[in-house]
């Protein structure tokens, strides 16, 4: 999960097999369309073995409004699961 820096944060949740690579992008423009304009701090990651299994518990913090939140406002450090 990402975090934006700035007046209004808000938070952007996606899935890559180079986190590196995709903060980059996402910091530079040239991520996804929602991402642009703005710059980005990891505030939180888990790792999947398989596509499959990152994609569905995207899909569910995506949907989860009250994790998302509560992701958010306690994590002023990065964790990792």
């Amino acid at each position: 999960m990402l975090k934006s820096k700035g007046k209004k944060t808000i938070t952007y949740v996606g899935y890559t097999n180079n986190l590196k690579r995709r903060i980059d992008l996402h910091n530079n423009s040239k991520g996804a369309k929602f991402t642009r304009g703005r710059k980005w701090k990891l505030i939180y990651k888990e790792v999947y073995r398989t596509k499959k299994e990152a994609i569905s518990r995207e899909y569910y913090i995506k949907n989860n409004r009250s994790l998302r939140k509560k992701i958010k406002n306690e994590n002023s450090n990065i964790i990792t699961v």
